[in-house]
């Protein structure tokens, strides 16, 4: 439950702690003075929508802080899987809102998410406004509460549901895709038939395309190719032997080294350069062996070049058609691959086709058994639910009013095969409408709290904050609005913001919003009230006066009547 709210420049609260308690806390105060204020700050601090409008004038940003204790470990957990720790066995959860719209969270003390804030806080506090009240007209809102108060029977097989319903869209739309698609199909399948086809009788090589290129090449300029390697030849080891004087490298390299070796002894200097010149000709020698080689085995066939240039011809056709951007041989192999697989994958399409219809039978049986189970537990839960929604509109002065909860057969959707609506008669003889027809807005509002006041028994929330759920109800229907209320807060926290005295009286605990004005800036405060400020809180709500006697008596006399009915609560509590 919450323990302690505090409030700083939101709106007109300039700065403003709310303690809390166990059981049923009242706020009230003028109207203007920034009671709504406090249900905004808590819905912010559950990772509502914030609006920078709401920043108070002159102030940078507005902040709000909630602090919870006897938190469950599910949640704590959540908050320390973040960075979060516990203070004092308090979970500090925080808001902030900048002027400029900037939004941060936090839990437990660490920066998280604003969206956390909404799966961790949703668990602990639940807000009902008017809104509320309006959202229950919604044929969904209907469905979920009576799926609520079923429990198990409807919201375990609807789980299951849930998720086969799901599959069973996946799986209709695959299934349409592949059946409306066919001619499609049918045609990217024979476009790359006949793809794979024109390369498979190529049977390219991998780099093949590059060899033949430098092939082409050698080919193409065969004759130049011979006669440089000739000449170079030549020009290292000449055939010519009538010379009296050599004109070839090695020839002038053995003349050479002959000079020099003749002298050598003289100098050790131009004895190792005579050994160089030696080195050169066997040099000369090898290269002068191997470029003659080279000049005998230089292809000049002419049909070779031919063969050649026809598959580089082909290679570029299909490098051209299936290639990427680098245009090469290799890619086109890689097209090979991919393509062969899209086509196994089109060729599987029937099979595929005949496995989605069997699973869509499947799941089609499924959601129909998932659907009657559901749709009997509902019927059986709608009976109960009317019978105890119309037991507590009694207790809330509507003595003949009557809530009905029908559930009509339709066609399977996300939640099943039922369509939920409540139907309400506020009169006996009175035929039942449907609530959004038949139900003003103080009997919306009793229906309401009538709701939550059962669903406390089956789906329990530890703080209920109440934003003038009360509105439109007035004299008696307001008295049994204050004591179920009270009763509500035997089981939960309960928080309401209200505007009439009969049921801030019945609250355990009274907190009034001041509103001080200097002239040109209004602030509010929060105020928890003893037993003499409340009695003349509650004498300004009756009478718009503050020192009416009047009203005075009115009050102690509600007080009095919500006394007795505490004094059960309080003999229990003391017993525990």
């Amino acid at each position: 439950m919450l323990s302690e709210i505090r409030i700083t420049g939101l709106g007109v609260i300039e700065d403003a702690t709310l303690d809390l308690d166990p059981g049923f806390t009242a706020v009230t105060g003028e109207t203007g003075a920034g009671k709504t204020m406090v249900v905004t700050g808590v819905n912010m601090l559950l990772g509502g929508r914030a609006d920078s409008g709401l920043v108070r004038h002159g102030t940078r940003r507005a902040r709000v802080e909630g602090r919870a204790s006897a938190v469950p470990r599910a949640i704590v957990q959540q908050a320390e899987d973040r960075g979060g720790e516990l203070d004092d066995d308090e979970l500090l959860i925080a808001r902030e809102l900048s002027s400029e719209g900037r939004s941060r969270a936090f839990l437990g003390g660490a920066s998280v998410p604003v969206s956390v804030l909404g799966e961790v806080s949703g668990d602990l506090v639940a807000i009902h406004g008017q809104a509320d009240q309006w959202r229950l007209l919604q044929p969904a809102r209907q469905r979920e509460t009576l799926d609520t108060f079923a429990g198990k029977p409807v919201l375990v097989p609807l789980q299951e549901y849930a998720a086969a319903y799901k599959r069973h869209r996946e799986v209709e739309a695959e299934l349409t895709e592949l059946t409306t698609r066919e001619r499609d199909r049918l045609a990217e399948a024979d476009l790359l038939r006949f793809g794979l086809d024109e390369v498979a009788k190529a049977e390219p090589l991998p780099g093949e395309d590059t060899e033949l290129a430098a092939e082409e090449d050698r080919l193409a300029y065969a004759d130049g190719l011979r006669t440089a390697a000739t000449t170079a030849a030549d020009a290292l080891a000449s055939e010519d032997l009538d010379s009296t004087r050599p004109n070839d490298v090695l020839g002038l390299l053995a003349l050479t080294k002959q000079v020099l070796d003749g002298e050598r002894e003289h100098d050790a200097k131009l004895a190792e350069l005579a050994d160089r010149a030696g080195e050169l000709g066997y040099l000369a020698a090898d290269l002068a062996q191997e470029l003659s080689s080279y000049a005998a085995d230089v292809d000049t066939d002419p049909a070779r070049l031919s063969v050649v240039s026809e598959r580089r011809a082909l290679l570029t056709n299909l490098v051209r058609k299936y290639g990427a951007d680098q245009g090469t041989v290799d890619e086109v192999i890689d097209w090979t691959k991919r393509s062969a697989e899209r086509l196994a994958e089109l060729d599987g399409s029937d099979e595929r086709v005949e496995q989605l219809t069997g699973e869509l039978a499947e799941l089609d049986a499924k959601l129909a058994d998932l659907g009657q189970q559901m749709r009997g537990a509902r019927i059986e839960a709608a009976a109960r639910l009317g019978v105890a929604v119309s037991e507590e509109l009694t207790g809330l002065a509507m003595p003949h009013a009557k809530l009905s909860v029908e559930v009509h057969e339709t066609t399977s959707g996300p939640f099943g095969i039922d369509e939920v609506e409540f139907c309400f008669a506020a009169n006996p003889g009175s035929p039942a409408r449907p609530l959004q027809k038949a139900a003003s807005g103080g009997e919306l509002s009793r229906v309401m709290l009538a709701l939550e006041v059962i669903l406390s028994d089956t789906h329990p929330v530890p703080t209920l904050v109440f934003d003038e759920i009360d509105a439109g109800i007035g004299g008696r229907a307001a008295v049994e609005v204050g004591k179920r209320l009270a009763r509500l807060a035997e089981k939960a926290q309960v928080i309401v913001v209200t505007h009439l005295p009969q049921v801030a009286a019945f609250a355990d605990r009274h907190a009034v919003v001041l509103k001080s004005d200097d002239g040109s800036v209004t602030t509010s405060g929060l105020v928890a009230l003893d037993d003499d400020a409340r009695l003349k809180e509650l004498s300004r709500m009756m009478a718009g006066l503050e020192n009416s006697d009047a009203a005075q008596a009115h009050a102690e006399e509600l007080l009095a009547l919500a006394a007795e009915r505490h004094k059960p609560r309080r003999k229990a509590r003391s017993k525990g």
